[in-house]
Formats: structure tokens, C-alpha cells, sequence
């Protein structure tokens, strides 16, 4: 089995030559500091964390599982260990708030260590993740009280956080919820309720679990206008930050047994008469809450990237190594009994496929990052409000489009491998078990292409595709005289041509057809991702063709990404056409049955 490694190489590539990072960081004087060289080290760091932490415990954890006795959860053996170690470096609050304790790195940086992390160990990164997301939203949104007496120990990776919207009726109509929160005298509230699926809603990895519950108070408006965000601490804590010592009446009844990221709990949490401190404004939680679902949704495609790369990996060692047959046009090593797998052309394919989609997967969320970038630091208000806008595009696209491409990855991984795929010993079943989920949680990949039809350009009348627009034209403008780009350019004419028509035609059909977006919706997002894929594209193939005529860097690197993307345009971005005629088909085949018919 080939042991994970950290995709240095790549990610300094798109840091340093296709974003311009720290040139991007010296224009905002928050992230002023943050150079090449400091990159380099924090992901080297990072890297040897995934590598020498991370990994060595992934299949153990996946074999073992977490452990349920009495409301009592412990994870696999390894977890607390790498946990600790992880927390004395510091990372938990890589990008946390200064004042409170925090490193205040960009996201562009974390996305990255993220994407690292998923790849080594999926069930552990959750652990953190909701974490992150948790300091994240109290940071935004909760008062300087909350703020000072559980950011720091958050930050220090003392206390961890979880996130809990979904009940048993009530899973993406959080309108539905139950849970209800009732005013106490002394300004707190009584939080009742059952919340399910709720990662890392209990484990032994912390002294203390900050929740972050939607509720409803008693008489609050119908459906999500009358919900609002808690923090529900599981251990009560003193006004100092110390911990009382008393329970705070949350537990959990179950975990969940699942087909993937089984070192990671899924709980059911039980919530009596729980003190509980509102974050934000009344009635204003379940947009708060948002501040961590699109946090936790960019990283759910940083999670099937993860483990594609992990798969791809795996699988192109394999193909190097594993003799089967001849090439097609003779034996190229006729001294052995066979040639590699690698010499037959439906093996590259599915290689090239896969480190196609993951170059461009992992650029893309570096784009969208690099805008969340912009909205927390930049000091101009106008460069802060279209970021904003790109964001609202980009999120749902990089989360369904990369965890889909993730998954298939990982199934042409173990397609590679044939039979030993399918066993436990090289760990691609279990990749493809793990990604598996990151196409359901956090909003299914159906719902994020639903939002992205829906309220992104329908009801947008297609505003923030036209910021995005502009994004490929000032690129487009900068190459147009550049000889050897001349293919890709007229290919990217012809995607965003594509798109262009694709939008037009939803925007007018739904006028006449509501039915019409939903219909739409999967397609829609598919070919907003391949244009997005083709656009990542044109900077990466720009960026190695800079760096050859330059002379400077591994000449064979640059080539690699260079025939990469050549096999994108050449093989993967044609899917287009269908993605349009799909669209264009309308809503009347899928409507035109009855329920019963089904």
C-alpha cells in the first residue's frame, strides 16, 4: 500500500504561480505579513502532520470505530493522542481572531491544511473542522462576553464545537424544528430538544463541547423566520472562562453506525433544560448559522478532493508497478512477464481523469477562499461586497461539483486496482466509503445545485454570474496575445458561450414554469463547474507556461500540468454540450409521471 503524501508540489504551484498569493495577501494589511516562505513552512508542517499523525491511525479508526457505553462516546485508539498533538501545535486556531488567542491566517492557507487532512484521516479532520466552523460563527456573530469566555479555550483546542440544526422531522426544512429555547430571568434561556446526525456532538478528545443550536422560542414566527442560534455549552462554564463543574443537562443517546468516516461520531443529542446564550440577533439564526454551513460546505469538497488525491495516489503507483499484458504497439519492458498498467490507454484515462479534476478542484477552492479572503480582510468596502457576491456563487458549486468528482475519483482509483480495490488492504474502499458522505452533508449536492439555480440566478436574474464573468474576461484579456493559449482561449469562449445560453434559457423558462429550476438545477450546476474547472484550468496552463519560458522550477513539473490540461480541454470540458441539451430538455419528462407510476 502506498502511504499518503502531502501534495506539496501542487499547492505551491497554484499559491505561488497561478494566484499570486502573497502578493494577494501584502494588498490587505491583515495578512500583510503572510510570505512565500511563511506558506511554505505552516504547509510543511501541515504536510508532516498528515503524513506522520493523521494517516498511521486512518484504517485502524476506520476498523475500530467510536465506542458508545451509557451517553459515553471514545473514539479509536490513536485519536486523543493525535488530538493532543494537534492541539499543542497550535492549529486549532490557525485562523482564529487575534485578540482572542488566534494566529489570523488566511483561508486560502487553512483550505489547503484542510484539504490535507481529509486526505490522511477524513473521521479525524471532522473533529476540527467543526471546530473551526464553531469559533467562526461565535467570532461573527456572538458578544464580546461570549467571545471572551469561550474563544480562547477553543482556539487552544481545549474545548472543541459542533454544530446542531437537524432533527428527526426536520433535515433540510430546518423551518420544521422542534427544539425550543425559553427566556430565564437572568438572560439566558432553557433550551429543550433532540437534534440527530450531529458530528462530533460527543467525544473524549476534549475537556468541554461548545454546541451551536438552532431553536424556536414559544410564540417565534412560522417556519425559518422564527429561528435563532444558541450556544449550549455542554460543561457550564464560569463567567472567567473556568469550567463550574456542573453538567449542563446534554447528552447524547446514540451513535450512529455509517457506511464511512466511522472514527468520526455521529450522535444523537438530547438537550434538557439546558442553559443556553443567544448568538445574534433573535429570529436572525438560521442566516448566522450560515457563516458555518458555507464554512463547513467548502470544506466537504475540500474532503472529496482530499481523498481523491489520496485514491489517485494509491492508484498511479499501482499502474507503474502492477505488470498486466502489453502495450498496444509492443512490450515495453520484454525482459519482464508484462508490461505495467500504465502503458494501456484506459488506465491513463481514468488517471489523468482523476488529477485533472483534482488540480482543478483544489484551484477552485483556493478561488472561492481567496474570496472569503477578501470579505474578512479587505479594507475596501466595494472589493468586500463583490466578494460577497462570488462567494454566494461559488460555495454550492465547489461543494457538490468537487465532493462529485471526488467520489468518482475514488471509484476510478479502485477501478485501477481491479480486485485489490475491493479489499480492505490498499484503503480505496474505504476512501470511497468515507467520500461517500461529503455528497449528503451539509446540504445535499441536490439541494446546493436547487440553491444555486434557485436563489443564485433565477432569483439573482443572473447578477452574480455576470461578477464571475468578469473575473474570466480580466484573466482572458491578460493571455489573449499569447500564442501557445490561443486553443484554450477559443474552448473557454466556447464554455462560457455555453453557460451564457444555459442561464438565458433557465431565466426565461422559469418565468413561465417554477418546475423549470428544479428541473434544471443538477445539469445547471454540472456545467457551472466545468466552466469554473475550465477557468482553473486556463490560469494553471497559463502559470506552467510562464514558469518554462522562465527556466526557473522543474521544467518536468510544469510539462506534467501542462499535458494535464491539454487532456481537460481536449477530453473533459466537451462534456458541455450535453450538460446544455440536458438543460434544455425542459421539466415535462420528469413531471409527466404520476406517484403512483413511480
Amino acid at each position: 500500500m502506498t502511504d499518503y503524501r502531502a501534495p506539496l508540489a501542487d499547492m505551491q504551484f497554484l499559491l505561488r504561480d497561478v494566484f499570486a498569493a502573497q502578493d494577494f495577501f501584502a494588498s490587505m494589511p491583515a495578512t500583510a505579513e503572510v510570505s512565500d516562505d511563511l506558506i511554505a513552512a505552516i504547509l510543511e508542517e501541515a504536510g508532516k502532520i498528515a503524513e506522520n499523525l493523521l494517516a498511521p491511525v486512518n484504517s485502524s479508526g476506520d476498523a475500530e470505530g467510536c465506542h458508545f457505553d451509557k451517553g459515553v462516546v471514545t473514539t479509536p485508539r490513536g485519536f486523543k493522542e493525535a488530538y493532543a498533538a494537534y492541539a499543542d501545535g497550535g492549529w486549532p486556531g490557525l485562523t482564529g481572531d487575534v485578540n482572542y488567542g488566534g494566529q489570523g491566517m488566511p483561508k486560502m492557507l487553512s483550505a489547503l491544511i484542510e484539504e490535507m487532512m481529509f486526505a490522511a484521516n477524513s473521521s479525524f479532520a471532522l473533529y476540527t473542522i467543526l471546530t473551526t466552523g464553531a469559533t467562526l460563527t461565535l467570532n461573527q456573530h456572538g458578544s464580546e462576553e461570549l467571545q471572551r469566555r469561550y474563544l480562547p479555550k477553543m482556539y487552544a483546542g481545549i474545548w472543541a464545537g459542533s454544530m446542531c440544526l437537524t432533527e428527526p422531522h426536520a433535515g433540510t426544512d430546518l423551518g420544521m424544528i422542534k427544539t425550543r429555547a425559553v427566556p430565564h430571568a437572568d438572560g439566558t434561556y432553557r433550551l429543550t430538544g433532540t437534534k440527530i446526525f450531529i458530528t462530533a456532538g460527543e467525544h473524549d478528545l476534549t475537556e468541554n463541547i461548545i454546541h451551536l443550536v438552532l431553536a424556536k422560542l414559544p410564540g417565534a414566527p412560522e417556519g425559518p423566520r422564527g429561528i435563532s442560534l444558541f450556544l449550549v455549552p455542554k460543561l457550564r462554564v464560569n463567567e472567567d472562562g473556568t469550567l463550574s463543574g456542573e453538567s449542563n443537562h446534554v447528552s447524547c443517546g446514540s451513535i450512529e453506525h455509517k457506511m464511512g468516516i466511522k472514527g468520526s461520531a455521529t450522535c444523537v443529542m438530547n438537550f434538557e433544560e439546558s442553559h443556553a446564550f443567544l448568538v445574534g440577533e433573535l429570529n436572525a439564526g438560521l442566516s448566522n448559522m450560515f457563516t458555518m454551513m458555507n464554512y463547513e460546505r467548502l470544506s466537504m469538497g475540500l474532503q472529496g478532493n482530499g481523498l481523491a488525491d489520496s485514491s489517485y495516489q494509491v492508484a498511479s503507483n499501482y499502474a507503474k508497478e502492477r505488470l498486466q499484458g502489453r502495450a498496444a504497439g509492443g512490450a515495453i519492458q520484454p525482459a519482464a512477464a508484462a508490461d505495467p498498467i500504465i502503458v494501456h490507454p484506459d488506465v491513463r484515462r481514468l488517471l489523468l481523469t482523476m488529477r485533472a479534476n483534482i488540480l482543478a478542484g483544489r484551484a477552485l477552492s483556493l478561488y472561492a477562499s481567496s474570496q472569503l479572503d477578501r470579505v474578512k480582510f479587505h479594507p475596501d468596502a466595494a472589493a468586500r461586497k463583490r466578494a460577497e457576491q462570488l462567494v454566494a456563487l461559488l460555495v454550492p458549486v465547489q461543494k457538490a461539483y468537487c465532493s462529485d468528482r471526488g467520489f468518482e475519483s475514488c471509484v476510478m482509483g479502485q477501478q485501477i486496482l481491479g480486485g485489490h480495490g475491493y479489499v480492505a488492504e490498499w484503503g480505496l474502499e474505504q476512501n470511497v466509503r468515507d467520500a461517500r458522505i461529503a455528497q449528503i452533508y451539509e446540504g445535499a449536492n441536490g439541494v446546493q445545485a436547487l440553491d444555486l439555480a434557485g436563489r443564485k440566478t433565477v432569483r439573482c436574474n443572473g447578477e452574480l454570474l455576470a461578477v464571475l464573468m468578469e473575473d474570466i474576461d480580466a484573466v482572458v484579456e491578460t493571455l489573449e496575445a499569447n500564442v501557445d493559449m490561443q486553443p484554450y482561449l477559443q474552448a473557454m469562449a466556447s464554455a462560457k458561450t455555453a453557460i451564457v445560453s444555459a442561464t438565458d434559457c433557465l431565466l426565461r423558462r422559469a418565468e413561465e414554469q417554477p418546475e423549470e429550476i428544479g428541473a434544471a438545477s443538477y445539469a445547471y450546476m454540472e456545467l457551472m463547474g466545468l466552466t469554473l474547472y475550465a477557468f482553473m484550468w486556463l490560469r494553471m496552463l497559463a502559470a506552467a507556461q510562464r514558469a518554462l519560458t522562465a527556466g526557473t522550477g522543474d521544467a518536468g513539473y510544469y510539462d506534467g500540468v501542462i499535458k494535464t490540461g491539454r487532456f481537460f480541454y481536449a477530453r473533459l470540458l466537451p462534456q458541455t454540450a450535453t450538460l446544455v441539451s440536458t438543460i434544455e430538455a425542459g421539466a415535462e419528462t420528469l413531471m409527466a409521471m404520476t406517484a403512483e407510476q413511480f
